[in-house]
């Protein structure tokens, strides 16, 4: 046997315990999970949907390679104005993240992206990852559409105070409903 046999069959067996991993942790902890396989590189990626706060949602994709784990999850559309304060914002937290860091792609949407070796992967740490990916996620949310998209915001407020719509899954931006203070 070769040395590349070797290290195909190395890296096939650990692909095969992470999906193993990653299987049994959204059994255990029942979360929703999705697995497909991407025909042109026989890749198995699992969409594991996390509950969050001020999120909904966050869907991660755990893609597993040869010899490591890719995770992505998205976190928001480009925002509409201040792409500079938000990606301050975002660069700023990355030097204090653990496993994920905020990226865009190239629509400048916003995504928490990662790469882990197979090798590594637990339960242990895959509770970590994912806690970390729903953490930067759910906390990062409200700031990033508050820096991003305060005048969408703003109208539609202003639009559902005239139209008599509830403004009630907006009241974590009810400082912004108030006039700006002219300068």
């Amino acid at each position: 046997m070769s040395v590349n046999a070797n290290s195909d069959a190395s890296a096939d067996a650990g692909s095969q315990r992470t999906a193993a991993v990653i299987e049994a942790y959204c059994i255990k902890n029942e979360l929703p999970c999705e697995k497909t396989i991407t025909p042109d590189t026989n890749n198995t990626t699992y969409i594991v949907v996390l509950p969050g706060t001020h999120k909904l949602m966050t869907n991660v994709a755990l893609s597993i390679g040869k010899h490591s784990l890719t995770i992505n999850a998205f976190v928001s559309r480009n925002p509409d104005e201040n792409h500079k304060g938000v990606y301050e914002w975002l660069l700023e937290r990355n030097r204090r993240m653990y496993a994920v860091a905020f990226s865009i792609d190239q629509f400048g949407d916003i995504y928490l992206t990662g790469k882990v070796p197979n090798a590594n992967l637990s339960e242990e740490e895959l509770d970590r990852i994912l806690g970390a990916v729903l953490e930067y996620s759910d906390n990062s949310f409200n700031i990033i559409l508050e820096l991003g998209f305060e005048t969408a915001i703003r109208k539609e407020w202003a639009w559902r105070v005239k139209a008599g719509e509830s403004t009630a899954n907006l009241a974590a931006f009810a400082h912004l409903a108030a006039p700006r203070e002219s300068s």
